[in-house]
């Protein structure tokens, strides 16, 4: 088998890259890396996006085999979507700390806690979940899934409190129960250190994920006239490849994981975009590896299975999203 990249070696890439997608064909297998992946694994992969938006496509292209390059419940969506196909991880530990934070038997007990309620749940959560909520959301549709729910209707939103947050803000719905879970890592691209980067580079637009504890403190920026409106966008990682493709700006601050550099600096390279907060890389994401990618196109490893109950009811969930409309380029 080849060996896997070193940095900065073109050959050993060059040679990992055509070892990968020989396999991939021996196997009839799609390549699937989210955004969030490391630079290689995003340019050997077949397509590259948002986790909604790859599973979409899964279901959508002829291939036996989904090779999901990604975290344990995105790869479970892809398996939801596309029940007939083989759903591979390289790595069945890499996992969610945002999905963590909610479990099957939390939404139930929170229902029943507001009998009535339509629990909209993002779609970053396990199929467990998904399959005891009423209707999923991306962070980009979010605001016109919780629109279609009768306004004196309750809402039970979870697991992310940032968004829940930004959600309750640009509905105006006050019925809205949040639950408190949260990204580590874009809780860590906190409002200090937003204000201190802004303040370091006045001439700068603004992206913000609306996952990130900081994205309270963007918009206060923009309303105190610190910002100017027009220089501060919160959007989904979709969002942001669409606003880099179209950008003039000499640089963008882009707040959420430092992997959306790869392929916001291949979509515009006359920009300059840089981290908020640099550190914030999620292990979970960067658990998939060359080798491990590898490993599991010459050897079959790392299958998703979801039973039939809990996918057609995780199933409906999604579909009843869909049925609202979602972006063209997903909206996680």
């Amino acid at each position: 088998m080849a060996t896997a990249p070193a940095a900065a070696d073109t050959t050993t890439t060059r040679d990992w890259a055509a070892e990968v997608r020989r396999l991939a064909a021996e196997r009839d297998a799609v390549i699937l890396a989210h955004n969030y992946q490391r630079p290689e694994i995003q340019d050997v992969a077949d397509h590259t996006g948002d986790s909604l938006a790859l599973s979409r496509l899964a279901a959508e292209v002829d291939a036996n085999t989904i090779v999901f390059c990604g975290v344990h419940f995105m790869a479970e969506t892809a398996k939801i979507l596309s029940p007939e196909k083989t759903v591979l991880l390289p790595d069945l530990n890499a996992g969610c700390s945002l999905a963590d934070t909610i479990t099957a038997e939390d939404v139930r007990a929170w229902r029943a806690e507001h009998p009535g309620a339509v629990v909209v749940a993002y779609v970053n959560t396990s199929a467990a979940v998904k399959a005891e909520t009423d209707i999923c959301c991306t962070s980009s549709n979010a605001a016109d899934v919780i629109r279609s729910v009768p306004e004196d209707q309750e809402i039970l939103f979870l697991p992310d409190q940032f968004l829940g947050a930004h959600v309750k803000r640009v509905t105006g719905r006050d019925n809205i129960h949040v639950w408190m879970g949260e990204c580590h890592v874009h809780a860590g691209i906190d409002g200090h250190t937003l204000r201190e980067r802004v303040a370091a580079e006045p001439d700068a637009e603004l992206y913000v994920h609306p996952e990130c504890g900081c994205a309270t403190s963007a918009l206060y920026l923009v309303g105190s006239g610190a910002v100017p409106e027009d220089r501060v966008k919160v959007l989904s990682t979709g969002g942001m490849l669409s606003a880099a493709e179209e950008s003039s700006a000499g640089k963008v601050l882009v707040a959420t994981e430092t992997g959306m550099l790869h392929q916001l600096r291949g979509a515009n390279p006359s920009t300059a975009f840089e981290p908020v907060n640099s550190r914030a890389e999620c292990h979970y994401m960067k658990m998939i590896t060359a080798d491990k990618l590898l490993a599991t196109l010459h050897k079959g490893t790392g299958e998703i299975l979801v039973d039939e109950e809990t996918a057609a009811r995780a199933r409906r969930a999604v579909e009843r999203m869909v049925a609202i409309g979602t972006p063209s380029r997903g909206g996680e």
